[in-house]
């Protein structure tokens, strides 16, 4: 019989959810292993939210000097960017920042922790690594993470496909890309390749772009974004080989020739590995795991999943809350049901794509109220020559009570946060119009957007009338 190696806690995956999972074991005192088979680091700091920031600034500094004439700023004209050296850059912050990952967790996992390889479960507590090993656990965390999707039908063009796994690697960017799918990642990188001088064009088979649902931030997002680079939405894309052996991109009637096609059709749970069916998991219509997103466990069993391995919201402060659950009912076996965060999504794009709490799709238009104001006129965007985009907020017709925001704003990363809070606290318009608001800041938009939702709203009891409270 195959020796067995007998752990209290077993997590797959070091990756962000894997890590903060660990952060809950390790002090529990319990004995714990971390397996992983691909490259260490975490997605974030590799492949995701810093080297795509380190991306955006670059490529934001560079627009900026398309304002230089009417400040009286002269030789914008001749400035160049060299792409090979902004690259580089980024793929040395991306190094600093993964080194930073590495040396904070796996660097000094004690001898034994970490097992550089793949597993899958030959029981509900029992995995087998592709090395053959075999770890018998009291209680597992999934934290497998996900991968970019390239549909089947494209393979024969893999070679000229870009996702988030090789942009960063890109030494030179192509003269011309398609961008295909406008979530937060395509219209990040295909925004930011548009703006380093890549001729994009951009394509969505949905009618929104960057995950909006407010019909009137859509609009206004989309006029934004199709004064930057061509923008074709409602129609799904098909690839083809043209004559001099670039890609031809077709959506609906249109069709361009391009260089290279950046795939951003969302991610994919990495689950295929796992054999889970050998864990008896339970799994719903799409073939996901069933499991309770406030105790993170999986069905009944003593299996728990945290992160982008649960399909459902692929964001690093995400993964660390459902690690941080994960791993403390994996430690101690209670399944305590935590209270999950206000929703915050924000894609930095120029200006800031921001959604926070009740999206607009998800609210009763019976019951509730909608403010909002237009970037245009605010004095703060006009100095910064960002006047452009819409907040809308929106609250309980009844009780006043916020419930969520769309927008697309300067600094909407700043306001979507103060609006999370807001929401997360349970406060009202009036509660939030008596707080203090600074001049000239962006923060007026956001008040004057509170003042017209305020008019709507039925609860007047704390009145901002003059916005200060009695003694």
């Amino acid at each position: 019989m195959q020796q067995e190696r007998q752990v209290d806690v077993a997590i797959i995956g070091c990756g962000s959810a894997g890590l903060y999972a660990l952060s809950k074991v390790r002090p529990s005192g319990k004995s714990v292993v971390m397996i992983d088979g691909g490259e260490l680091g975490t997605t974030c700091a590799r492949i995701g939210c810093m080297p795509s920031k380190a991306a955006i600034q670059i490529a934001e500094d560079f627009h900026r000097r398309q304002v230089f004439p009417r400040y009286g700023l002269e030789g914008g004209e001749h400035l160049k960017l060299d792409t090979a050296e902004a690259m580089e850059h980024v793929r040395d912050l991306r190094d600093n920042f993964v080194d930073r990952v590495l040396s904070n967790s796996s660097d000094n996992f004690p001898e034994g922790m970490l097992i550089e390889s793949y597993a899958h479960f030959v029981e509900p507590d029992l995995l087998e690594t592709d090395d053959g090993q075999r770890i018998r656990a009291k209680a597992i965390v999934i934290a497998t993470g996900s991968r970019p999707v390239v549909p089947a039908a494209w393979e024969a063009f893999r070679d000229d496909i870009i996702t988030t796994d090789e942009f960063f690697e890109l030494e030179a960017l192509p003269m011309s890309a398609a961008v295909i799918g406008l979530g937060v990642i395509g219209l990040e990188i295909g925004h930011t390749m548009a703006r380093m001088g890549v001729e994009v064009t951009g394509i969505d088979m949905a009618e929104t772009i960057g995950g909006i649902s407010d019909p009137e931030v859509a609009k206004q997002a989309i006029d934004i974004v199709g004064k930057e680079m061509p923008l074709w939405l409602g129609a799904g894309a098909e690839l083809e080989r043209a004559e001099d052996g670039r890609i031809r991109v077709r959506a609906g009637e249109r069709s361009v020739v391009v260089d290279k096609v950046f795939a951003s059709l969302g991610r994919t749970p990495n689950l295929e590995r796992l054999n889970l069916e050998a864990a008896g998991v339970p799994l719903d219509e799409r073939g996901m795991p069933v499991f309770d997103r406030n105790t993170m466990q999986i069905g009944d069993l003593p299996i728990y999943i945290a992160g982008d391995a649960d399909g459902e919201r692929p964001l690093l402060h995400e993964a660390g809350d459902e690690g941080r659950i994960a791993g403390y009912n994996a430690a101690t076996g209670e399944n305590r049901a935590f209270r999950r965060k206000t929703p915050l999504n924000i894609v930095f794009f120029d200006p800031n794509i921001v959604q926070t709490g009740m999206r607009y799709d998800e609210l009763d238009p019976e019951t509730t109220a909608i403010g909002e104001m237009p970037i245009a006129p605010v004095g703060r965007a006009l100095i910064m020559g960002k006047n452009r985009g819409l907040i809308r907020v929106y609250a309980d017709k009844a009780s006043g009570r916020l419930l969520g925001a769309e927008m697309i704003a300067v600094r909407g990363e700043h306001l979507g946060h103060l609006l999370a809070w807001c929401i997360q606290k349970g406060m009202t318009v009036g509660e939030l119009l008596q707080m203090p608001f600074y001049h000239p800041v962006m923060e007026e938009a956001l008040q004057a957007a509170l003042n017209n939702l305020y008019a709507k709203v039925d609860a007047k009891n704390e009145g901002p009338i003059t916005e200060l409270q009695p003694l």
